[in-house]
């Protein structure tokens, strides 16, 4: 659920473990919404309206080429809504 709170770098950070972990999260950027997934073939980048969906092998490859409107997400967390 969107609580309106930005995501602080820290947070990131602990977010990028917790998918580590095994963990799915849903968040939203610019009034979207974007799921992070994985299962045992890899992890998965979607925003939800449309349904497009990033496909990586790794949680690592994930956080290195995913991208929103052409920026990683290591570019844009500062204005993720979780």
């Amino acid at each position: 659920m969107k609580n309106g709170e930005k995501m602080t770098k820290d947070e990131f950070k602990e977010f990028q473990e917790r998918i580590g972990w095994g963990e799915e999260f849903n968040f939203y950027y610019q009034d979207e919404e974007y799921w992070i997934s994985q299962n045992s073939d890899g992890c998965y980048l979607t925003k939800v309206k449309g349904l497009f969906t990033q496909e990586f092998n790794t949680k690592e490859q994930l956080f290195q080429r995913g991208t929103i409107n052409g920026k990683r997400l290591s570019e844009l967390y500062q204005d993720i809504d979780w």
